[in-house]
């Protein structure tokens, strides 16, 4: 069967949340009409994440694990899933528990209903240190200020798109926080947002800190700022096709 949907998600030492994560999806995806399969990017995972992976791939195929040589970084392991997807629906999600699965078929509904290019999360009542959340809200107003853009949480990882807004999208580290930005870049603009479910971490631990992410998004931020201006997408409106005439070489 042609899989129409495919799920995302870049994992490293998330092995105590696979099991509970992958049960999560298959409830979540029981109504859903479209036939579907789940990529698993495991992004140079040191625990027992690869092991549960093939245990969760071994029991029920519509689960695919995609093994990176090494760590390369959360917007290479998406990119990777980008390119190994078979539907035309792409939707994104975290490994570590903290969004939910069950927000995927109201997303996707949306997406169809309004004919829009991408839906984007929006975490309500996030379980967030109060640091983490504040910093957050800066980090969103600063971003939009200088992209021009206008996404309410661009940390949110709960994103159903069509599959050809990332085809040929520039990929470096931290393209993931910038996705919605990236993707009207190529002309997608119908781009909506939904509020989605936000669940504490109970297990594993975040990889993420304020120190580890406010220099690198800074030059990530700055890096957008260029492509904005000097990124160039020739669109082919006809061509006219040659013909091979009799003597000539």
């Amino acid at each position: 069967m042609q899989v129409a949907l495919s799920i995302i998600i870049p994992v490293k030492d998330e092995g105590e949340n696979i099991d509970i994560l992958g049960n999560e999806i298959n409830m979540a995806m029981e109504n859903v009409t479209l036939p579907w399969e789940c990529i698993w990017i495991d992004d140079g995972s040191t625990d027992t994440t690869v092991g549960e992976l093939k245990k969760l791939s071994a029991c029920d195929a519509r689960h695919r694990l995609v093994i990176l040589a090494r760590n390369f970084g959360q917007s290479a392991a998406l990119s990777v899933g980008f390119q190994n997807a078979t539907g035309d629906i792409l939707v994104t999600l975290d490994g570590d528990g903290q969004n939910d699965p069950a927000d995927i078929p109201r997303l996707i509904e949306k997406l169809q209903k309004h004919g829009a290019d991408m839906v984007n999360g929006v975490r309500q009542k996030r379980h967030d240190s109060f640091v983490r959340k504040i910093s957050s809200r800066i980090a969103n107003n600063f971003r939009d200020w200088v992209t021009g853009d206008r996404v309410t949480d661009v940390g949110c990882s709960v994103r159903v798109f069509k599959r050809e807004c990332v085809k040929g999208i520039p990929v470096f580290k931290g393209m993931h926080r910038f996705l919605p930005t990236l993707v009207r870049m190529q002309g997608y603009t119908h781009i909506m947002e939904s509020l989605v479910n936000h669940r504490p971490r109970v297990r594993g631990k975040t990889k993420y800190g304020i120190q580890n992410r406010l220099w690198v998004g800074l030059a990530d931020l700055a890096a957008v700022k260029w492509m904005q201006s000097r990124l160039v997408f020739p669109e082919v409106q006809s061509m006219t096709s040659t013909t091979h005439r009799e003597g000539e070489e």
